[in-house]
């Protein structure tokens, strides 16, 4: 590269993947020729997305407002996830996984104040002001707060189509990406396994230094050009497939702060609300129901939580995912980034900060000359493998904890199918909690406090105690918890009043 010949990058695919990853390259990288080429008989389709806080960094980063997201979007805020029936499946079995860390501090002690203090109390209510804000629906922040800030960290929950096309938007107006559509018929090849060029369907050729393959489950470029295998997880990951349902909802009605996750015989039940609808989808395994049970499951949990739908009018799209990650994730001078790379069911929304943490990435190590492509390459699979394998580990977690008795959670349960570093923390996690020594990754997914509150939420035994005194500290930060939860719960908005007030504003 020199100062007139700049980086050139081609993007392959658009959706929230090659979008987003071409976003973040332009805004933290100029200098970059960026081209994204997708195909136009390939319509983006939106079923209700969850994201993590990291979302707020990467659009203040891309340069998007909060409130153009939020309408722009069809958006919510998102404030963690709540898991219903997991453990048990009787009435009031439910606990959450917030956004807000717990106080600083012995975590020993904070476990063992609670137990004496509030052991009917569930451990994310004595945690955090987050709870009792869920409980409540309310808006993690006040309207006068500046964009992005908040009372209580969040992320969102919004449209896919309406995401994509908002940043293609973004990218072609605002960041100087060229965008192409046309069908991608070929590939050619360099000696060295690198690709040279694109063929496009009208017969025009597209170099460039690095290509991304956002291409979904085909994987044209990783697995097609560069035939790197796929890893196989669905021996610790059973479920491969979803029906998924746009459901209208009654004006005016409330708007969840927090994903729910509902447990059925044989997978799980997400559902999503954002203003004018909600995303309901039924997530199962295929070794143990059919698709037509999957979706009577669906249609039985629509009837029974959201009002006024007509259930026979719904039409779920059944959705079949490989349950697994590439080999490699850079390959030459290919990389691949969303569904390419790898996909394990959507619990805990990891899909999409991968692709912000592989666009970050990525942003830091371009441009990169041939010599140290390997290098760079090399790296990035390191850090992708072990993210994967603390995001199969983590999901696992949310199973193995399970009493429920049906044949999927008993298979859920067993211990061949139990990643070996979780089989060996559960055992550590017995005399100690979780801790950042068992979590130093750079940028970590999943930190010891979100094992806090599967664990804890789920009725893990407490680990030794420490001194009297420091339990004694303990449970005076869970009284500050208490009290804040009380001041904050006064102070936020419900989440509809404030998301229709961003609504009138834009209009």
């Amino acid at each position: 590269m020199t100062g007139e010949t700049p980086y050139r990058v081609v993007i392959v695919g658009g959706g929230s993947a090659g979008w987003l990853t071409a976003c973040v390259l332009a805004a933290r990288r100029p200098g970059l020729a960026i081209t994204l080429v997708e195909s136009p008989d390939i319509p983006t389709i939106g079923v209700g997305e969850g994201t993590w806080p990291t979302m707020r960094e990467t659009l203040a980063n891309i340069g998007i407002s909060e409130s153009e997201f939020l309408v722009a979007c069809d958006a919510a805020f998102k404030q963690g996830s709540r898991f219903d029936g997991w453990v048990t499946g009787e009435a009031g079995d439910s606990y959450l996984h917030p956004f807000t860390l717990p106080p600083a501090g012995d975590t020993a002690a904070l476990l063992h104040a609670w137990a004496a203090m509030a052991p009917g109390m569930p451990f994310a209510a004595a945690m955090t002001a987050q709870a009792a804000a869920c409980a409540r629906d309310l808006a993690p922040r006040q309207r006068t707060m500046p964009d992005y800030g908040g009372a209580l960290n969040y992320a969102y929950h919004f449209d896919a189509g309406k995401f994509a096309r908002l940043l293609g938007r973004h990218a072609t107006q605002r960041l100087g990406v060229t965008h192409i559509a046309a069908d991608v018929v070929a590939t050619q090849g360099a000696p060295n396994g690198d690709i040279e060029a694109l063929v496009l369907g009208d017969g025009r050729t597209l170099a460039a230094d690095l290509f991304i393959d956002c291409t979904g489950q085909a994987a044209r470029l990783i697995g097609g050009h560069c035939g790197v295998a796929w890893i196989d997880r669905s021996t610790v990951s059973f479920n491969d497939r979803a029906l998924a349902a746009q459901v209208p909802v009654l004006p005016g009605s409330p708007v969840a702060s927090q994903t729910i996750g509902t447990a059925h015989r044989a997978g799980w039940i997400w559902d999503i609300a954002l203003p004018t609808r909600r995303g309901i989808g039924c997530v199962y395994s295929s070794r143990f129901m059919a698709d037509d049970e999957a979706d009577a499951v669906l249609r039985a949990h629509v009837a029974a939580h959201v009002s006024g739908v007509d259930v026979a009018a719904l039409s779920p799209r059944k959705l079949s995912f490989a349950t697994g990650h590439r080999a490699r994730f850079w390959q030459g001078n290919v990389v691949a980034v969303g569904l390419s790379a790898g996909f394990i069911e959507p619990l805990e929304a990891s899909a999409i900060v991968l692709i912000e943490l592989s666009a970050r990435a990525l942003a830091e190590a371009l441009p990169a000359s041939p010599a140290v492509m390997a290098v760079q390459a090399k790296r990035f699979n390191d850090q992708f493998r072990t993210r994967w394998e603390r995001i199969i580990a983590f999901l696992k977690l949310h199973y193995v904890l399970s009493q429920r008795s049906e044949p999927y959670w008993l298979a859920q349960r067993d211990p061949a199918t139990i990643p070996e570093r979780l089989a060996e923390d559960l055992v550590l996690w017995r005399e100690q909690p979780p801790s950042a020594r068992d979590f130093p990754l750079h940028d970590e997914m999943f930190p010891a406090a979100s094992q806090h509150y599967i664990l804890y939420g789920m009725g893990y035994g407490l680990p030794l105690p420490p001194p009297a005194p420091a339990i004694t500290a303990a449970a005076a930060r869970i009284a500050e918890v208490q009290e804040r939860a009380r001041r904050i719960t006064a102070a936020l908005p419900d989440n509809r009043s404030y998301l229709a007030a961003i609504a009138a504003q834009a209009a």
